[in-house]
């Protein structure tokens, strides 16, 4: 748990590393679900094996996404996900203006 005064730490998407902030909007089955990115598009983004194992994604999750090279304006992965601490600090540092 996160004590009073300690810094929490949170992962910034890497845009060297083509990653962008999106929010999941609807759950699809088979590790798939659709997410609202960053630059305006909606996107089909795939759970990979080793992520749904350790962490559930609902709907409504801020999330990293990488999308593909090819059909990337209509497909994507999911490689991290954010909590409800990371989120609020999110919100505070003017990260997810455009999402929200």
């Amino acid at each position: 748990m996160q004590q009073e005064g300690q810094p929490i730490r949170v992962r910034i998407p890497r845009s060297e590393e083509n990653e962008i902030l999106g929010i999941v909007e609807q759950m699809l089955g088979a590790s798939r679900v659709r997410v609202r990115c960053m630059d305006g598009k909606m996107r089909l983004g795939r759970i990979p094996g080793k992520l749904k194992k350790r962490i559930w994604i609902r709907e409504g999750d801020v999330v990293i996404v990488v999308p593909w090279e090819v059909q990337g304006d209509k497909k994507c992965d999911i490689i991290w996900r954010y909590t409800k601490t990371q989120v609020d600090w999110l919100i505070k540092h003017r990260y997810l203006d455009k999402l929200l």
